[in-house]
């Protein structure tokens, strides 16, 4: 029994390396196409962190919203939008630095809270999750959220087709 808490911290270790290394790829990338592709990694390397967290219903929920609609949605629509519709990026070395120096004083500040709130010494007793009656939930009280979100979506990639279409005149004829 001592090496399952080793493997759970070499879990733990590779999923974060892949989440924050993910993350910071999606942000410094300059292709938009795979920088979509590394914002999907870092969206499945939180749902490997609710898997460690024994919540499969969160880390499912995870992998098919985010992963499988909204990151695939971007990516379908960085595809199909025009190239004269995505803004040049200006490349400014010190605005990076900044950037870079603004995330640390605020991971130094949150850090600082979180450690000084006393997280470690909570205690519930708590019953565990009924997975049954969250998904009950989820059909009864929550179905109206969820058909504006797949409403959304839709809408959303009607505004990518529409976006994307292009029209080419020629002589006052369209060619395709």
């Amino acid at each position: 029994m001592t090496g399952v808490p080793h493997m759970v911290d070499s879990i733990f270790l590779s999923l974060s390396v892949l989440t924050i290394g993910s993350a910071i790829a999606a942000l410094e990338i300059r292709s938009l196409i795979y920088g979509s592709i590394a914002l999907m990694l870092t969206l499945s390397g939180i749902a490997g962190f609710f898997l460690l967290l024994d919540a499969p219903f969160v880390a499912m929920f995870q992998l098919s919203v985010y992963v499988g609609s909204i990151a695939v949605l971007i990516l379908f629509t960085v595809m199909l939008v025009r190239r004269e519709l995505i803004f040049n990026k200006i490349e400014d070395p010190r605005r990076r630095y900044a950037g870079i120096g603004l995330m640390i004083i605020i991971m130094l500040g949150i850090g600082t809270i979180i450690i000084g709130s006393g997280l470690k010494s909570v205690e519930t007793d708590t019953p565990s999750v009924d997975y049954k009656k969250i998904g009950e939930d989820f059909l009864t009280y929550y179905s109206p959220a969820l058909i504006v979100m797949a409403l959304i979506l839709t809408s959303s990639v009607i505004g990518a087709l529409t976006l994307a279409r292009r029209e080419d005149v020629t002589s006052d004829q369209r060619t395709d």
